[in-house]
């Protein structure tokens, strides 16, 4: 049996100081039942994305989400982890559990609380994502991480400073029709590619606008196998699904061609029967803008080395001719690590249905890819999605 989302819930992103992870996982487990049109004691087994490393106390959480309703209890509720991937770990598990007919309906969470960290202590929980043995040290955290990544691509294909910035403008551009992005302001080109006291750099080549926010947020899907979907008043299939893990040490493979992003990419689509070009749009893991760069090249979309092309003439804007991160992607919605994969999973499954919010209405939308990675391309998970219902 495979799978298919039939029910969602979503969060605004950003500093969300009244709530509490507990909150956050009631709020969309709650929401996302009534969305899907089902009770709780319909759910067959419950899978919760939380990365943590540190940012809540609270560290044993897959229970939390039975808070949402007294039906769940007994249900096999299981939290998964794998960096910044998580929640894409949990849709996938998710979706396993179906295909192998443990289940029938799946609810997945995804979940994180980053805010309320004291700033000195946020860097070192996400350098937590690396390989501590070699890359432990690393000046400005996971952002020194990149910035050397960011670096060493300059050095091999030229400075890309033009692109990054072109890059993160589109997306704070696309983050304005996005209602549950947390920054919704179009900063524009110039502001992105100058120097700044608003601006300033923060590791290697990349500036403030090229890092993905700190945020607090949640995510949630209901997922059925097709049979049980087809009865419900919508339902979007997952046509291709990969999940591809990478070495973890940056010294153990080339970290400027994202090869387990592209092996992903290349099983999924094959999976799925179709090319990138038949995509109508992906959301793509731009933690940093330098991340998106390399992806346009991981994915297919240029050759090696010529990242820059795809943004500099247009195709990856809302109207061209493969839109990226319509929603804001992480640099303007914003990234709470254990609820991205999900949200960006339930942004797009809203594309694929026509519900997307007003202004980020992909035009005549009917299959969307997902890349979402846990590390430097560590954890590559790959969705194509299309609407069955």
């Amino acid at each position: 049996m495979s799978a298919a989302i039939v029910g969602w819930a979503h969060t605004p992103f950003g500093k969300q100081d009244a709530e509490t992870i507990e909150s956050l996982i009631v709020r969309v487990a709650t929401d996302a039942l009534v969305d899907a049109g089902i009770t709780a004691d319909q759910v067959d087994e419950i899978v919760l994305g939380h990365y943590n490393a540190g940012f809540s106390a609270q560290d044993f959480t897959a229970s939390l989400v039975l808070q949402a309703d007294p039906a769940l209890r007994f249900k096999p509720t299981t939290r998964v982890e794998n960096a910044c991937a998580t929640g894409s770990a949990a849709v996938h598990q998710g979706a396993r559990a179906i295909r192998a007919g443990d289940a029938k309906i799946v609810l997945v969470v995804g979940v994180e609380q980053m805010t309320k960290t004291p700033s000195a202590d946020i860097g070192k929980f996400l350098l937590k994502a690396s390989y501590l043995k070699e890359e432990g040290e690393t000046t400005g955290g996971f952002a020194g991480v990149f910035g050397q990544i960011a670096a060493a691509y300059f050095q091999r294909h030229g400075d890309q400073s033009d692109a990054l910035a072109m890059i993160a403008a589109k997306n704070h551009k696309n983050g304005v029709d996005n209602p549950y992005a947390q920054m919704r302001k179009d900063l524009g080109y110039a502001f992105c590619r100058e120097e700044s006291e608003k601006n300033p750099y923060v590791a290697g080549p990349l500036k403030r606008t090229d890092c993905s926010l700190v945020s607090d947020g949640a995510a949630a899907i209901v997922l059925a196998d097709t049979e049980t979907a087809m009865g419900m008043r919508r339902a979007v299939g997952f046509r291709g699904m990969a999940h591809v893990q990478d070495f973890l040490p940056l010294s153990r493979r080339d970290i400027l061609k994202f090869e387990g992003c592209t092996v992903a990419w290349k099983q999924a689509l094959a999976q799925a029967g179709v090319t990138l070009d038949d995509l109508s749009f992906v959301e793509t893991h731009d933690c940093f803008t330098i991340a998106e760069l390399i992806e346009y090249e991981a994915m297919g979309l240029t050759r090696e080395g010529d990242g820059a092309r795809a943004i500099k003439e247009g195709w990856t804007q809302k109207d061209g001719r493969l839109p990226v991160n319509v929603s804001g992607g992480l640099k303007a919605k914003g990234h709470p690590i254990g609820a991205t994969g999900v949200s960006m999973h339930v942004l797009s499954a809203m594309q694929l249905v026509g519900e997307a919010p007003e202004g980020m209405q992909v035009h005549d939308a009917k299959l969307g890819g997902i890349f979402n990675m846990g590390g430097a391309a560590v954890a590559n998970y790959v969705s194509v999605l299309e609407r069955i219902k």
